[in-house]
């Protein structure tokens, strides 16, 4: 019964807050935390542990997705948050393996959804590095502030590097921004770096930069 109530609150309150329309020309990531934030985190927790204000007052006990999701492949995940297909080697349901109070999720997600979101569940998996800042807000100051040079994907392409003989950091790529620590990209943004990356500092706030590099984190993925 506990079960079964939890399927029904998780999805009515799903099917409230899915968008029909599909943001595509979000970095995966980026968008996959939005439907991580307001579908999974109440049963699974902020930082995908299991601990999640729902899961506590129904007493169901979710994966704790910084294991789980490192176990498994992206075919094995779409099944397990669509709520449907069987491994072939043990016959076991790998849906179940997660908890028997998993929403079946295909009847609110489309694939670019589904996709979105594992790239966010990666993310939470295996990055070193927290999130900041709100990556939204870092979103809307990356494209006004940072897109010119390094491109509005993040790939090192904006318009300024065809003007100028100029090869911004591609921030879509994880072994140029890993090795960096959330201190090291906060002092080059405030401070500049190099003959081209300009300080922002008095531009931009220091929450203006916290989400700046909560932004930039998430394009990796």
């Amino acid at each position: 019964m506990m079960h079964k109530l939890c399927h029904v609150v998780i999805s009515l309150m799903s099917l409230c807050a899915v968008s029909n329309a599909f943001a595509e020309d979000m970095p995966p990531a980026f968008e996959g935390r939005r439907l991580f934030v307001s579908h999974c985190q109440i049963c699974h927790g902020r930082s995908g542990e299991g601990d999640g204000p729902l899961a506590k007052q129904m007493g169901i006990t979710p994966a704790n997705l910084n294991v789980t999701v490192r176990a498994r492949s992206d075919t094995i995940l779409k099944k397990i948050i669509r709520g449907d297909g069987r491994p072939t080697i043990t016959g076991r349901d790998r849906h179940d393996l997660l908890s028997t109070a998993m929403p079946k999720w295909k009847d609110v997600f489309g694939d670019a959804e589904i996709d979105a979101l594992i790239a966010y569940l990666r993310f939470l998996s295996s990055s070193k590095h927290e999130l900041m800042g709100d990556p939204a807000v870092g979103r809307t100051l990356y494209l006004k502030y940072c897109g010119v040079c390094h491109g509005e994907e993040g790939s090192g392409d904006g318009i300024m590097t065809g003007l100028m003989d100029i090869e911004p950091m591609d921030h879509t790529n994880p072994n140029a921004t890993s090795p960096l620590s959330n201190e090291q990209l906060l002092s080059s943004i405030l401070d500049g770096k190099g003959e081209f990356m300009p300080a922002w500092r008095g531009v931009l706030s220091q929450n203006d930069v916290e989400a700046l590099v909560s932004y930039i984190r998430l394009l990796a993925y």
